[in-house]
């Protein structure tokens, strides 16, 4: 079967814009499709992995097309939001585009990660009528409770860094090759770039513009098969369980894995996730009966107990075939009891007060590889928390969500709690199992600010998980107040009188029927030329004279070319988070981005300097844009934006 690849084809949508696409499909044949649609640059960004995946799924009778959004890559138009209306309305029309096309059947799936994977359920909640399933790996059905933004109402470090690299991605050029008129049109992506961490931080709250594209608020409206992939080190392990126990007929996977596909993920075992793909298109965009309707609806990868490690290649456990709810799983009830007995006797009567520097091994919210991004031994966290401990001799299997009810009282108007529950071993080594945030102003819906001395009662899920711990381990609830710079510290120093509390746990029963994949086969290296190797440093410093502690991380990804058409384009960055202890009002971030594109004498270079900090009211945003553009016969020329931000603190 020979695969057509066009990597030239521009998508006309109604309004006259035109999407860049690329397109993979057998020829001669009249097969269903398959549509990925991201704004992170076809043409050099994502092609590796593009290429590990959508020519292989052509060869299995498929006809598979990479889009470029609106405004990026080489396709027309501006930015404007993720997940925006005119988003989802040009993959709509996207949509209806290719099933029109003489080489296809009219049959349609969608999948993508992350940024794909949200774009893919939230078109499916909009009905169009040749999509017929999705593929969604590593999203949220909400947009407010568990994104990079806010979680548990907690504005997340993440947020910054984020907007800020997408500041300096809109900054790449159009390829020349492909847009005669890539000046002007990176010009006018420069000057009308928003500055989306204003955007984002200033929506504090639940509102219209996170229950867009929230597809929890509208389960119904999901009527196509989903089959929905997480992994328990990335940030994005709710929305599998969340689906399959809300839209009939859903699947989900979930296993190990950092934010990335489960092919080619860390940590192992990595699966056979082509081959999970096929399946689940032969069944339902050609109707062979694959068993994919049948299989159970929740396949999650259980993990045994192992030392802490960041950087860790492989986790030990199983694979469970389960269907939720599961028969298997029960609520057990415990009290956190005096002395930091989890599910002992009497009441904590404790004080939360935790050092602002807490929180320096929670690692990242997206890990994506083995660069130290996982989170780390959670001992010297452990060790400045409030602590529960369960003793587990015999061991203690673990399904779920576990449920924290807290009775609280806040000497300020504002405050937040983290819990994270770890697995402790003899040696004192502890392990993060799940975690969950709760910004205490979102007890109520709309937030309502705190009345200092009161007390409350807060109820709230941690993360879901799927983990076996070893007999002679304790279960531990760690309580704390700060988790910098997994979360942007309140305004003031705040101290949180714990009044009373109970851990409802998800404990499984462990006789689950095993589950089952088939590992992935090898995949074909980079067809790009690599003139250096990518790079990335991480390190964590304290000045024993201040105290401030700096987590510094850089990043080079390397100098590549593409050997079809000569582009050349690397990236660098480095972050700086410091705070020093005692003073809230000293978190800052610096994000430094470059981005470089070449070909012969031509060529565009981006530098991003932004910086995040905070007043006791305001949240202060700086960004700094200049790009330089280089063409033979023409002067350089400097292009340049400046971004000023002062977003008031209504909730955070």
């Amino acid at each position: 079967m020979r695969i057509i690849d066009l990597d030239d084809l521009f998508i006309p949508l109604p309004d006259g814009t035109r999407l860049a696409a690329r397109l993979w499909r057998p020829e001669g044949a009249v097969v269903p499709a398959i549509l990925e649609m991201i704004p992170y640059r076809k043409r050099d960004n994502t092609l590796p992995r593009d290429e590990a995946m959508h020519p292989w799924m052509a060869g299995q009778g498929y006809a598979c097309l990479r889009v470029d959004l609106r405004g990026t890559g080489d396709s027309d138009g501006v930015f404007d939001d993720e997940y925006s209306a005119q988003e989802l309305s040009d993959i709509c029309a996207t949509l209806a585009w290719i099933a029109a096309q003489d080489w296809c059947t009219g049959a349609v799936g969608m999948m993508g990660k992350s940024w794909g994977g949200f774009n893919c359920l939230q078109a499916a909640a909009l009905q169009p009528p040749a999509l017929k399933a999705v593929v969604s790996v590593c999203a949220t059905t909400d947009r407010f409770a568990d994104d990079i933004h806010y979680k548990g109402g907690c504005l997340m470090g993440e947020n910054f860094a984020w907007g800020s690299l997408m500041l300096s991605y809109q900054a790449r050029p159009p390829d020349p090759l492909l847009r005669p008129d890539w000046r002007a049109l990176l010009k006018t992506r420069i000057a009308t770039l928003p500055h989306l961490s204003e955007v984002w931080s200033g929506q504090q709250a639940r509102g219209p513009y996170w229950r867009h594209g929230s597809v929890r608020f509208d389960w119904p409206a999901l009527s196509v098969p989903v089959l929905s992939i997480g992994g328990w080190a990335d940030g994005y392990m709710d929305a599998p369980a969340a689906l399959v126990q809300n839209v009939p007929g859903a699947k989900a996977i979930v296993g190990p894995w950092v934010h990335q596909y489960p092919h080619t993920a860390v940590p192992g075992p990595a699966i056979d996730f082509l081959g999970e793909m096929k399946r689940w298109w032969d069944q339902w965009l050609k109707g062979i009966d694959t068993g994919a309707d049948a299989l159970p609806n929740y396949r999650v990868y259980q993990q045994d107990s192992h030392a802490p490690d960041p950087c860790k290649p492989h986790v030990p456990g199983r694979w469970l075939a389960e269907d939720l709810p599961s028969p298997r799983v029960s609520a057990q009830r415990l009290a956190l009891g005096a002395d930091g007995v989890l599910g002992g006797p009497g009441v904590p009567d404790a004080t939360i007060a935790s050092p602002l520097t807490l929180g320096a091994q929670a690692g990242e919210y997206f890990p994506m590889g083995l660069m130290a991004e996982m989170p780390g031994d959670q001992r010297d966290d452990d060790a400045r928390s409030v602590c529960f401990d369960l003793p587990c001799p015999d061991g203690l299997s673990l399904l779920g969500a576990a449920r924290l009810s807290l009775t609280l009282a806040a000497d300020r108007p504002f405050g937040f709690v983290v819990a994270r529950l770890n697995d402790v071993a003899p040696d004192g080594a502890s392990t993060r199992i799940a975690h969950g945030f709760l910004n205490l102003r979102h007890r109520t819906d709309p937030p309502t600010p705190l009345t200092p001395g009161e007390p409350i009662s807060v109820s709230f899920d941690l993360d879901q998980m799927a983990h076996r711990l070893a007999p002679g381990h304790r279960l531990r609830l760690a309580l704390s107040n700060a988790c910098w710079p997994f979360v942007w510290p309140s305004p003031e120093l705040v101290t949180l009188r714990l009044i009373d509390g109970a851990l409802a746990l998800p404990v499984h029963s462990g006789t689950a029927p095993e589950g089952r994949f088939d590992p992935p086969p090898p995949v074909a290296p980079s067809r790009l030329d690599g003139f250096y190797p990518p790079e990335s440093t991480r390190t964590h410093q304290i000045d024993r004279i201040t105290g401030t502690e700096t987590l510094a991380i850089t990043g080079d990804d390397g100098m590549v070319q593409n050997p079809d058409h000569g582009l050349t384009h690397g990236a660098t960055m480095s972050e700086t988070w410091a705070i020093t202890p005692g003073d809230p009002l000293s978190a800052n971030c610096q994000i430094t981005w470059t981005q470089q594109h070449r070909r012969g004498d031509w060529g565009v270079l981006s530098t991003l300097n932004a910086r995040q900090s905070s007043t006791r009211d305001a949240l202060v945003l700086d960004a700094d844009l200049t790009v330089e553009i280089l063409e033979p016969g023409r002067d350089p020329e400097i292009l340049t934006r400046n971004f000023r931000a002062r977003v008031p603190r209504h909730h955070v």
